[in-house]
């Protein structure tokens, strides 16, 4: 009964609206992209700007240092001739674009394999992939993994593959004192074990990045809807409670123009003004029954409004989901002669419940089972349903953002389709609440989801006159 999309069925669920976002932010946002095609963030101008400048002065700091400290022979003029190749493209890029802006696919790609050129240069003159300072050739790869989509990573991951293979035979000697002369060349078995050691770190490092940006992207996306639907969840409640302040404030005048229209008809001089004045009554009487309805929604911040009692709490739970042919029921259970406690109204619980029944009600051959339990210290809430319960590989990964093994909701009672959302958006609006949230298969089969609360994190206080 979590979230539809984990269950093995043909079908998703989310009559709620835990898996979809919004219109307003549907048009804003391109959803479509919440799976393989996954976009990470893209790059600032100034971060590649910052970070080749960083290049640039690393580079400066290891060439003197060898050649004045370490007395090497070092190709000066070429050296820096590169280096200062970095820095000009910096001053161009900087002059011309700016740093603020977020730097396209495209462009962010042709600077990065600017830097593994650059780099690559630097090493043919010093060395070759002999050269210690080779397995740098691992950071672009490692940035572009992390921040472009997978194709553009692929083929800078390949480049710089390449570049240790041919450094590994076309390069300039390592440097060396002079009154040593050059060193003897390296063997091809040593040169290939350098070759490998670096192609497997430039591998495993950028799989690893972009796989770490991919998961971060992916949760930072369903962390956006969950924050979407409690936003619209409090807006709602907001509204209600508004119009029942309006409807309180409007209580007044209301009543004071049927007692003035009531005079009115007594002392009418004429028919026509009795019937106006009996008109004004019927209408203002409609007025006050649009209002007694308004009323029935909460108050912001009242003591009785803003409570509700534990029994309330389920009933207001499994009320939207009785229509669909299934066996609905809550049970409230507690210690012997004690009542249920009122706890607070919040949107979050009332909204998690209500998506994670619903999915229960999707899967349920015949019944779901909303129960109550409350004692001294926990408030226990368990939904069970009769269904197939939730498959291994799918209970395993319950509780994670996208967890959907079907394409489509033919088949599902309330017939939405969702992003794999639902489970994760109810389990991490209940865990804000102070819940522990627990999911598993149920020893007769079907699926069971309990969120447990302590007592004082849920139970709203007693106050005088309750």
């Amino acid at each position: 009964m979590a979230d539809a999309s984990s269950r093995n069925a043909p079908h998703d669920s989310s009559r709620t609206g835990l898996d979809r976002p919004d219109a307003e932010t549907a048009q804003d946002e391109d959803w479509s992209w919440a799976g393989p095609g996954l976009r990470r963030g893209r790059l600032r101008v100034r971060t590649l700007i910052a970070q080749r400048w960083l290049m640039v002065a690393g580079q400066t700091i290891a060439v003197l240092f060898a050649g004045v400290v370490l007395d090497l022979k070092v190709p000066y003029a070429l050296c820096f001739s590169l280096i200062a190749l970095s820095g000009w493209l910096n001053v161009l890029i900087g002059l011309a674009f700016g740093g603020q802006r977020m730097a396209r696919e495209g462009e962010a790609t042709a600077q990065i394999t600017f830097d593994v050129l650059q780099l690559a240069g630097m090493l043919y003159l010093t060395g070759g992939i002999i050269n210690p300072f080779s397995l740098l050739l691992i950071a672009p790869v490692t940035l572009a993994a992390a921040t472009l989509p997978a194709r553009f990573a692929a083929a800078l991951g390949v480049l710089a593959v390449a570049v240790c293979v041919i450094l590994a035979f076309v390069h300039m000697p390592l440097p060396y004192r002079p009154s040593a002369g050059p060193g003897p060349p390296l063997g091809v078995l040593t040169q290939m074990t350098i070759v490998l050691s670096r192609v497997l770190g430039i591998a495993l490092t950028g799989a690893y990045a972009w796989q770490a940006a991919t998961e971060s992207a992916r949760m930072e996306l369903a962390l956006n809807v969950t924050e979407t639907v409690l936003a619209r969840e409090q807006r709602l409640s907001a509204l209600g409670a508004l119009a029942a302040a309006a409807a309180h404030e409007l209580g007044t005048p209301l009543a004071t123009i049927s007692v003035v229209a009531r005079e009115m008809v007594r002392n009418a001089p004429d028919a026509q003004t009795r019937e106006d004045a009996e008109l004004m009554i019927g209408q203002a009487a409609r007025c006050r029954e649009i209002l007694q309805r308004l009323t029935e929604m909460p108050e912001a911040k009242d003591a009785v409004h803003e409570r509700m009692s534990l029994v309330q709490l389920v009933h207001e739970t499994i009320e939207p989901h009785m229509i669909h042919g299934i066996r609905v029921e809550a049970v409230v259970n507690g210690p012997s002669g004690e009542p249920a406690p009122d706890i607070w109204r919040r949107a979050e619980i009332i909204h998690a419940l209500t998506s994670i029944v619903e999915n229960a009600v999707d899967f349920a051959r015949a019944e779901v089972i909303v129960i109550a339990r409350f004692d001294a210290r926990a408030v226990v809430i368990e939904v069970r349903d009769d269904g197939p319960g939730f498959s291994p590989e799918v209970l395993a990964k319950l509780g994670e953002p996208y967890v959907t093994s079907r394409p489509g909701a033919e088949g599902s009672r309330t017939g939405h389709i969702g992003m794999g959302l639902g489970f994760f958006i109810a389990k991490t609006l209940l865990e804000r609440t102070g819940a522990t949230v627990d999911f598993k298969n149920g020893r007769r089969g079907g699926a069971v989801v309990a969120a447990r609360w302590p007592r004082s994190a849920l139970e709203a206080p007693g106050f005088v006159g309750a």
